[in-house]
Formats: C-alpha cells, sequence, structure tokens
C-alpha cells in the first residue's frame, strides 16, 4: 500500500488512526501499570504469607518499573506527532538495515540507513534505541531474520530527516516508531 501524498503524513486519516492507538497504549498504560502494582500489593497483603513475597516480588517489581516508564511512552507519543504534522511520508524499498556491527551503533542495536536530504548519495545511519517497540523491528532487520520476517519491513515509510529524527512504519501505517540522533 503506496502512502498518499499530503502535504504532511499528519493530514492522513490513517495516520492519524495510528498515532491515536499509539497514544491510546500510553494512557492505559499509565492507568493499568499503577492498578496491577497497586492489586499485587493488595493480593500480597492479603495473603499475609511470608512466602508469598517470592510469587509477588518480579510482577510487582515489574509493574512498578513500568509505571514510571510510561512517561516515556507520552514523550515518544507526543514526538511522533510533532514529527508527522511537519513532514510527509516517504516510501523507502528494503533499505541498508542490520541489527550492531556498524560504526556508531551499540551492538544489538537495530539500524536503518536513509539519504542524507542534502546529499543524496550519502547515508545517514539512525538507530533504534532499546524499547519495548524496537524488538519487533529488531527481528525483522537482523542478518538472520527468516524470510517471511524480512518481507514484512521490506517497504518502510519514513517520515522526518535523517540527521535529527523521524518517524518509520510499515504500510498502512502501523508499527509507528520514533527514530531520533543522539
Amino acid at each position: 500500500m503506496a502512502p498518499t501524498y499530503h502535504r504532511s503524513a499528519w493530514d492522513d486519516a490513517a495516520t492519524r488512526r495510528a498515532w491515536a492507538k499509539l497514544l491510546t497504549c500510553a494512557v492505559l498504560g499509565q492507568i493499568l501499570w499503577p492498578v496491577a502494582w497497586t492489586g499485587l500489593l493488595a493480593w500480597y497483603v492479603s495473603m499475609s504469607a511470608a512466602w508469598t513475597l517470592w510469587l509477588f516480588f518480579a510482577p510487582m517489581a515489574y509493574a512498578f518499573y513500568r509505571t514510571f516508564l510510561q512517561v516515556a511512552y507520552w514523550r515518544g507519543a507526543l514526538r511522533a506527532r510533532r514529527l508527522l504534522r511537519r513532514y510527509p511520508w516517504q516510501t523507502f524499498h528494503t533499505p541498508e538495515s542490520g541489527v550492531g556491527n556498524t560504526p556508531g551503533v551499540r551492538a544489538g542495536y537495530a539500524w536503518l540507513r536513509f539519504p542524507h536530504p542534502e546529499a543524496p548519495d550519502e547515508r545517514v545511519t539512525m538507530a533504534m534505541h532499546s524499547h519495548v517497540r524496537s524488538v519487533w523491528w529488531g527481528g525483522r532487520l537482523g542478518k538472520r531474520a527468516r524470510p517471511e520476517r524480512k518481507a514484512q519491513v521490506r517497504e518502510i515509510w519514513f517520515a522526518g530527516d535523517p540527521r535529527f529524527a523521524a518517524v518509520i512504519a510499515v504500510p498502512g501505517p502501523r508499527r509507528l516508531y520514533v527514530l531520533r540522533q543522539p
């Protein structure tokens, strides 16, 4: 599915729906992770057996961690909206990509190379920083990814400037992900 050409990606109704889904997940996470943590704590207190702490410790610790991590999801969603309002979608077919093994990218991090806006023969590398959503992308961009997984990212939609920040997506747009330069 080719992107429709608008002045900005935000002018496309499908992009606004994808962004609304991204924001909804951030809002639900901000509500549900604290509820999960409080519920686990209340359940542990009602059990009042010392040995049950080991059953609840890992889920409570993770819920507590995710409660404070949700602020980053809000910032990511708002940054994505700002980029989508400014830049149009561009389509890239099988851009150069991989996981680790390139200068400036930490081992295990997925990366993509896009043309430099002012010098199309040069490439700019953008790394996907550690994030829950980067797992999906990393599993499809690496050299060891199965062909059916690689086919899912054969076409990538891109809105932004690779020198600074951008939003990438698979056609639709789906799987929005904000990339930014350090």
